[in-house]
């Protein structure tokens, strides 16, 4: 399980997707766990990560924090509307949806050979809060009732919706993705649904594999941002079938 959560905080801090490598290694390890349990204790673990990337790209990349206010607002009500939910429906009825979302994100971006490699944000101000406030309420209920590939999405809706490039984007993401984080715990830490004992040592692989995949993005920049979302997604799409439909 460390070498799985390194893996996903590495993963994670580029493109995201980190919790379709955490999330199937604890159902693997732990089949007779309550769902949600392992839903929680893969949030406590990969949160040290996000929230270390999230502050490894405030450093270097500058946005639009005010316009992401209500974004993050929306990620966490969502996340945590969605994280209640989890403890009441089976997250299973997720996954075979999952492997056709992520073709169709992969195919449009593989399509679109110039989307990410420029930040050109076309919108005014409001009208870009307001698309930011929408998805985060989407894809933070996503992230609340199941999780993996969060990041990612919100990757690409930051990219396709606001015209940001890729390295934008993952940092946009990573502070997203906290939020939604810590709102999906304040219902699962209070439920009982962290397996502390696991996810403290995780915790510590997550944040060392973050370290090394932040380093690796800011360093080379939107093209291999945008490469590596190709390439990770790709996998993902691959993985998700098969736990979908051929396990």
């Amino acid at each position: 399980m460390l070498a799985a959560s390194a893996g996903a905080g590495l993963v994670d801090a580029i493109v995201g997707g980190g919790g379709l490598i955490i999330v199937p290694s604890l159902f693997g390890l732990f089949p007779q766990a309550v769902p949600a349990t392992l839903l929680g204790t893969n949030k406590a673990a990969s949160i040290w990560g996000t929230g270390w990337a999230a502050w490894q790209y405030a450093r270097r990349v500058t946005l639009p924090s005010m316009r992401l206010l209500g974004a993050i607002a929306a990620a966490m009500l969502g996340a945590l509307f969605g994280a209640w939910l989890a403890t009441r429906v089976p997250a299973s009825r997720f996954r075979g949806a999952l492997p056709f979302v992520l073709a169709a994100v992969w195919l449009y971006t593989l399509w679109r050979k110039d989307m990410g490699r420029h930040h050109a944000p076309h919108w005014s101000p409001r009208t870009e809060a307001l698309l930011a406030t929408g998805m985060g309420a989407a894809i933070g209920f996503y992230d609340g009732i199941f999780g993996p590939g969060t990041g990612s999405f919100f990757v690409f809706a930051l990219v396709r919706l606001l015209g940001w490039d890729f390295l934008h984007a993952s940092a946009g993401a990573k502070r997203l993705n906290f939020a939604t984080n810590v709102a999906a715990l304040a219902w699962f830490i209070p439920s009982g649904h962290v397996a502390w004992a696991l996810s403290l040592p995780m915790a510590v692989a997550n944040v060392a594999g973050s370290a090394v995949g932040t380093r690796l993005a800011l360093r080379h920049g939107a093209g291999f941002v945008r490469a590596a979302f190709l390439i990770v997604v790709g996998a993902l799409i691959l993985k998700t079938a098969w736990d979908a439909w051929l396990r």
